[in-house]
């Protein structure tokens, strides 16, 4: 009885956090965002997403976030193969050097692609010099898919190699000795076995993607509005917490549809970040 309470008493200072940064503000979402600016009960807020530019902006934002989610994925999968085939003592050294730009500030990291992609960029610079066509990328769609797929894709790699680490090497032999060539090996055994963990990955990087505004702020220009920038403008430049609100709980939906999907297909919690 003495060890239950003190563990309740170690996560009381947990609990008051939750409550103050988490549950706090999610009664004001929807307080903000199911009301207008009297008080008053009203679903306008929620609706103003089938407005022309609000449904642009959502629909731009779930087109960019999907294509850097496909890619994420593309690049992670093979990645995550070799890293789990290595089998040797320093591996997760090596996932800790993929998760390590993850340790620089997130302005940082996009600040670098801006100075990578702009016309008198660094890439364009090295590109001249070698008297080749220069790119014309920032801010364009291109620029905030790139800023994505790199903030993003050590968000992929970790569930999918936690998942493939923990394949049993028995299974794999069994497929070998009972014919299987690696394609079929690959295709009906590791990657149904890696289900949780494509699922986990796909959540971790599709919800960012879906929901940031600072990547399409600094790689796009301001010329390109996804539905986080309009958010954020509601916030701080039109000073409308309302419509704000009731857009966020649009997003807020695709998150729990995200959240229960990945809890149907990783129940065990297999997919879970190292």
């Amino acid at each position: 009885m003495k060890s239950n309470k003190f563990i309740k008493l170690l996560s009381a200072p947990y609990i008051i956090w939750a409550i103050a940064f988490i549950i706090i503000p999610l009664i004001m979402v929807f307080y903000y965002g199911l009301t207008d600016k009297t008080g008053a009960f009203t679903i306008a807020n929620v609706t103003s997403i089938a407005k022309p530019e609000h449904f642009k902006s959502l629909y731009l934002a779930l087109l960019l976030a999907l294509i850097s989610t496909v890619i994420c994925m593309l690049l992670a999968y093979p990645l995550a193969l070799i890293l789990s085939g290595m089998k040797t003592k320093n591996d997760h050294l090596i996932v800790f050097i993929f998760i390590l730009p993850m340790w620089m500030n997130f302005l940082l990291r996009t600040m670098a692609w801006q100075t990578l992609l702009e016309n008198d960029g660094v890439i364009n610079n090295i590109l001249s010099f070698l008297h080749l066509p220069t790119l014309h990328i920032i801010n364009t769609p291109a620029a905030i898919v790139f800023g994505m797929i790199y903030n993003f894709l050590p968000f992929m790699i970790l569930p999918l190699y936690n998942v493939i680490s923990k394949i049993d090497v028995n299974v794999l032999n069994a497929a070998r000795d009972l014919g299987a060539n690696p394609a079929q090996t690959l295709f009906r055994v590791i990657l149904p076995l890696s289900v949780p963990g494509i699922i986990s990955g796909i959540t971790m990087v599709f919800v960012p993607s879906l929901t940031t505004f600072v990547v399409s702020e600094m790689l796009g220009g301001s010329k390109i509005l996804l539905i986080g920038n309009v958010i954020e403008q509601e916030f701080t430049q039109n000073s409308n917490w309302n419509l704000g609100s009731g857009l966020s709980i649009v997003l807020m939906i695709f998150i729990i549809i995200s959240m229960v999907i990945t809890t149907v297909y990783d129940k065990e919690g297999e997919g879970n970040a190292l």
